[in-house]
């Protein structure tokens, strides 16, 4: 017994072919990133600076003289900017359980709140899920994810 840690070799050689295959520290499938750890971090980032970016444009073409309404907002938001928080709730859902992960994707949800709202930044981020008539996003990913384990169930049961 040592207090040292293990220098283990993390490098892992695979060949196909004779050629090796390059180990990579992350991966994009079916717009999921997963890294090394499947800690999901990078997912979250991407997530999190897609949506910003999305919104911030949106703010840039519906100026003070072209105000969007709050049913269009409404709209864009559950069309646009929610599906792509929650795509792959399922594979991710442990992640969002981490408080900065959690509050990235709230970060993300007030932005679009306080516009649909049309509310003074000063607002508490439920008070805006009250008025703007949106669920909290981190109970629809849970939501979301329990559906599916629920359905998947259910197709078990059924074969």
């Amino acid at each position: 017994m040592t207090r040292r840690k293990r220098k283990e070799q993390k490098e892992i050689l695979v060949y196909i072919n004779n050629k090796a295959i390059p180990q990579v520290q992350k991966l994009k499938y079916l717009g999921i990133i997963f890294d090394n750890k499947l800690l999901f971090r990078e997912h979250m980032n991407y997530v999190a600076d897609k949506c910003k970016k999305l919104i911030f444009q949106l703010a840039k073409a519906a100026n003070l003289n072209w105000a969007l309404s709050h049913k269009a907002l409404q709209l864009i938001y559950l069309g646009g900017i929610q599906p792509l928080l929650i795509y792959g709730a399922p594979v991710w859902i442990k992640a969002i359980r981490k408080e900065n992960y959690k509050a990235k994707l709230l970060r993300v949800q007030r932005l679009i709140n306080i516009k649909m709202a049309k509310a003074y930044r000063k607002v508490s981020h439920e008070a805006l899920c009250v008025l703007t008539g949106t669920m909290l996003i981190d109970l629809k990913i849970e939501q979301t994810a329990r559906i599916y384990q629920l359905t998947k169930e259910n197709d078990k049961v059924k074969t």
